[in-house]
């Protein structure tokens, strides 16, 4: 340690510290030296370690059995083989090969296909799908966005509102089956019917035997508004509050109605959530199976009406055939599966396709 003193006043000599340290066994002079590490993981070694716990659930319950029913339905009447290792199709149709039960010869094909979009069923089950998606989505997306723009305008009681419209999201889809049977009951007293009631309509069945057609559909869409309601109705308040203000003054400024501010500033600055709930609710749609179930659950795999098919929808009758004792109607299950899938993934790329220049981000 050595210190010297510049413009000393004072005239004082620098002193020499390590030298007087140095005369009396003092040693101050000590290298300083860093520990180096012998490794330094790289940064993209720390995000595959990050990755790998959600890559493991992402590829054992999502890839792998889409990977799984994708082979399953090409191969021609498909049965499961005892021991065959565990539930992979290739191990199953190699020991299907060599085990041939009752005449059953397996192979590949289209076979599956053919019997599905041949099936009245399907076909009924494909336009009931396709009736509730049409009906139900853009009603869901036009309530939803007019109720948040009308709780994010409100002050008083706003969280009130906002927990109200909330609760069907967090409350069983059963239970609110319990809730809508009781309101769309056929007797004259349950609430729809008084509500009917008060414009001089008769008392209608709704969810009985021997209700109408278009009385179950109008139930069951109005469940599907209702219970998709809450999620859309955050998503959109979300967005609500990241826009800025001072384009809602700029337009009151210039005298601009609420309509126009609505139309011209509120829908095309929510356009990424529009999109973000179109592809969402029309995704939900198609897979719409519980809350039919809920409604006309009074049997097993009850759909409605005196021979309980009257709605049932695609999901419904992929399950149906899974769950059925005919081991080839798994085939034919994994087949609609794909179908499906394939449905979803062409209109929803059509919808960003269309959305491209629309969207505002």
């Amino acid at each position: 340690m050595e210190n010297t003193l510049n413009n000393n006043p004072g005239g004082l000599q620098a002193v020499d510290w390590d030298a007087k340290l140095a005369s009396l066994g003092i040693s101050v002079r000590k290298e300083l030296r860093t520990k180096r590490r012998s490794f330094i993981m790289p940064e993209w070694a720390k995000g595959w370690i990050a990755l790998i716990p959600a890559l493991i659930f992402l590829i054992l319950f999502m890839i792998y059995p889409i990977l799984n029913t994708f082979v399953m339905s090409f191969v021609n009447n498909f049965y499961w083989v005892g021991n065959s290792g565990s539930s992979f199709v290739i191990t199953n149709y190699i020991a299907a090969l060599n085990n041939t039960r009752g005449g059953i010869t397996v192979s590949w094909g289209i076979e599956n296909y053919i019997k599905v979009l041949s099936d009245p069923v399907f076909q009924h089950a494909l336009i009931n799908t396709g009736l509730i998606v049409i009906v139900s989505v853009p009603l869901t997306i036009v309530i939803s966005l007019l109720l948040a723009v009308c709780l994010n305008a409100i002050k008083p009681l706003k969280g009130l509102y906002q927990t109200i419209f909330f609760l069907p999201y967090v409350t069983n889809t059963i239970a609110l089956g319990l809730v809508f049977n009781a309101m769309f009951s056929s007797s004259a007293g349950s609430f729809f019917n008084v509500f009917l009631g008060w414009f001089g309509a008769k008392p209608q069945e709704w969810l009985t035997i021997n209700a109408g057609r278009w009385n179950m559909f109008v139930v069951i869409v109005i469940y599907a508004i209702w219970n998709g309601l809450a999620f859309k109705i955050l998503v959109f308040m979300s967005g609500l509050s990241a826009i800025d203000k001072q384009y809602y003054d700029a337009a009151r400024i210039d005298g601009s109605s609420k309509f126009t501010i609505f139309r011209k500033i509120t829908v095309p600055l929510l356009s990424p959530q529009i999109l973000y709930i179109t592809i969402t609710s029309f995704i939900g749609a198609c897979k719409a199976y519980s809350q039919v179930i809920a409604l006309f659950g009074s049997g097993k795999d009850n759909f409605g009406g005196s021979d309980q098919k009257q709605w049932i929808t695609v999901v419904g009758y992929i399950v149906k055939l899974i769950n059925s004792q005919n081991d080839s109607a798994t085939g034919r299950g994994a087949a609609g599966c794909v179908i499906l899938l394939g449905i979803v993934l062409i209109i929803t790329v059509a919808q960003f396709a269309v959305s491209k220049n629309r969207v505002h981000y």
